[in-house]
């Protein structure tokens, strides 16, 4: 559930509540009553465990492999050679 940031417009209190995204937005400050406003702070992102970043998920092609030496084109380029041959 997403931590939502809320600051009265009277008194200037400031806090967050945790809320479900189907929860409706905070209206009344819990210190004095007054309105509040959603507070838009830039936040830090942390993106944790590998996969992120293309050198964290992929290693070096083997020597040798389909996909290194173009093995799998040249395989399509053969089938209709193939084909064709049994007029």
């Amino acid at each position: 559930m997403p931590t939502y940031a809320y600051a009265c417009k009277s008194c200037g209190h400031r806090f967050d509540a945790v809320q479900s995204f189907a929860d409706p937005a905070l209206t009344l400050c819990p210190e004095c009553g007054g309105e509040l406003r959603k507070r838009y702070d830039s936040i830090g992102v942390t993106f944790n465990g590998s996969g992120f970043y293309r050198t964290d998920s992929r290693t070096a092609p083997a020597e040798g492999s389909t996909a290194a030496s173009g093995g799998a084109t040249e395989k399509k380029a053969a089938a209709p050679a193939a084909a064709t041959g049994s007029d």
